[in-house]
């Protein structure tokens, strides 16, 4: 899936042209149908020949500027909006400005109100259109009477072309969070690389907080797994909105690095001074700096607050205005910026980088501490480099590592059936490269966890044990059992068939569930939950009662309150 970002000067017609193109309201909030301006970002799907894009519609208003560029980072494809009466305005320029700086080159020019200028006007307006952006497609078009719109659809289509296949690690900044009845924290974005799917343990960052992804839609349709490129929207339960906001990032943990500091490849609209304070704009994140310049080409960007970022990634820089850009060269240097380090990085060249440092011990040493080297030591005449996502390996290591991790991951398999995973971070303790290393050697890596290939969960020869235990605890009701067999109960927690509660005991499903019922009723009825009534009304005991309503304040379904309870609002609906 592709994104298509709206850009363009306040009141030129955006919002107006994707409610015509796509059939949906992206102004949304009741201050922004007051001002009759876009204030926040909108999202709707957009339908070019059969084939599904995701379209952002950002504000044109130049205080909302770094909304717009929250907007636009992240998108494949543009749709910038000129007035056919007005023509481009101070912000038609600085979004397309913005636009080259990101990167993002493919797109549309929509020529707006076609139907309220003349012919001449309009004329003049189509071909000034064609000079500011050279070799775009320029179409006409009018929201009102619906003029050139298929135009303007073929013509996305034709600029729409499929993006690449890429296997860097799941990467989602954050445009927005809020709560859902029944749901909870639901947090949406673009997502950049990767993807997502219910079940998936991935991390906010910069806060480090792990989360468990329980449900993901693409424009309000559940989907088993979110690709690349696309809008989507994740519902991680256990979270309060607080805990996630825009300029956050939900990502693979470890796959990325958090840093206060970036090395990049500068790209002006101003001159820059050295020590010079700027808005540094990456993703969705907005965070002050200090700018260190490096030589005419290159600066190290030292930020207020760490950000998360990867080599390649483009950076746009703001003081009152837009003033430049850059690419991210190094996403967690050194301190001390090195021109000539940055030189070799801009080249873009692994085995180049590398072997101009091989034989000067210090430079090694700072490669490697940044995640730019590992392996035994580079000699000459070293065969050339493998890569496993931004850092750089020696064959030898690679495949010396291959035979070790594949014994370790058929070991696990054959003695554990029920949970034949080794967690990613016992294979390679503290190593930020774990994850990339794995998926460079082709391990199967799922929810936290390297797999053998063709290895999978299963109860095998010990499905009779996990039948007698049904029974069990469909005896049980509500008062559960103590479950001794640890890695059984995971498994069967995971298949949905119990809920382990603490202290080693167990609920089946839809005993746990009816708890859970019956806790949202005294609520209701009550106001809150007391640990005697709640205990009363299933007829157990005092402490299987605290285990369950224990679970369900860590499941986001109630909160502590003293000596009671109540229940979360997300929760009151499911």
């Amino acid at each position: 899936m592709l994104t298509v970002g709206t850009a363009g000067h306040v009141d030129h017609g955006k919002t107006w042209l994707v409610r015509a193109l796509t059939g949906k309201d992206t102004d949304r909030l009741p201050e922004e149908q007051r001002r009759g301006i876009s204030i926040e970002l909108g999202y709707a799907p957009l339908d070019v020949d059969g084939r599904l894009l995701s379209l952002v519609d950002v504000p044109g208003h130049e205080r909302f500027v770094r909304t717009m560029v929250a907007g636009a980072t992240g998108i494949d494809v543009f749709l910038l909006v000129v007035d056919a009466g007005e023509g481009a305005r101070a912000q038609t320029y600085e979004h397309l400005a913005i636009l080259r700086l990101l990167g993002v080159e493919r797109g549309v020019v929509a020529v707006t109100k076609a139907d309220a200028v003349s012919t001449d006007r309009l004329t003049d307006a189509v071909a000034e259109a064609r000079e500011l952006v050279p070799g775009a497609p320029v179409i006409a078009v009018s929201a009102r009477t619906g003029a050139g719109l298929d135009e303007l659809r073929a013509a996305l289509a034709a600029v729409a072309a499929e993006r690449p296949p890429g296997d860097a690690p799941t990467r989602l900044p954050v445009d927005r969070s809020f709560s859902l009845a029944g749901i909870g924290t639901v947090v949406t974005g673009t997502l950049w690389s990767g993807t997502i799917g219910p079940g998936d343990a991935l991390r906010i960052e910069p806060s480090g907080l792990d989360v468990r992804v329980r449900s993901v839609e693409v424009h309000d349709h559940a989907v088993e797994r979110a690709e690349a490129g696309g809008r989507v929207a994740v519902a991680l339960p256990g979270v309060e909105r607080r805990q996630v906001r825009r300029g956050d990032v939900l990502l693979a943990p470890g796959a990325y690095p958090v840093s206060y500091r970036l090395d990049v490849e500068l790209d002006e609209l101003e001159p820059l001074d050295d020590g010079a304070h700027v808005q540094v704009h990456h993703g969705t994140t907005e965070v002050p700096a200090r700018l260190v310049r490096v030589g005419d080409r290159f600066a190290q960007l030292r930020l207020e607050r760490p950000v998360v970022a990867a080599r390649g990634d483009r950076v746009i820089l703001r003081a009152e205005h837009t003033v430049g850009g850059g690419r991210v060269l190094d996403p967690a240097p050194p301190r001390r910026a090195d021109a000539e380090r940055m030189a070799l990085l801009a080249g873009g060249d692994p085995a180049a980088i590398v072997r101009a440092a091989a034989h000067e011990p210090l430079r090694r040493a700072d490669l490697a501490a940044r995640g730019l080297l590992f392996g035994p030591a580079l000699d000459e005449g070293l065969a050339a480099l493998e890569r496993a996502g931004d850092w750089f390996v020696t064959a030898e290591w690679l495949e010396a590592e291959r035979a070790v991790v594949t014994e370790r991951l058929a070991a696990r398999a054959a003695a554990s059936p029920l949970d034949p995973g080794v967690p990613t971070g016992e294979l390679f303790p503290g190593e930020p490269w774990a994850a990339a290393v794995l998926e460079r050697l082709g391990v199967d890596q799922r929810e936290g966890k390297a797999y053998a290939p063709g290895a999978a969960p299963a109860l095998g020869e010990r499905a009779p044990e996990a039948d007698a235990l049904a029974v069990e605890l469909a005896a049980a009701g509500p008062a559960g059992i103590r479950v001794e067999d640890r890695e059984l109960a995971a498994y069967l927690e995971r298949e949905g068939e119990l809920i382990r509660l603490g202290d080693g005991s167990a609920v089946s499903a839809a005993a746990y569930a009816d708890a859970r019922r019956a806790a949202v009723a005294e609520f209701e009825q009550h106001g809150a939950i007391r640990l005697a009534r709640f205990r009363d009304g299933l007829g157990i005991s005092r402490r299987p009662a605290q285990l369950l309503l224990e679970r369900m304040d860590a499941d986001g379904v109630t909160r502590r309150v003293g000596d009671e309870r109540i229940v979360r609002r997300a929760a009151r609906d499911a």
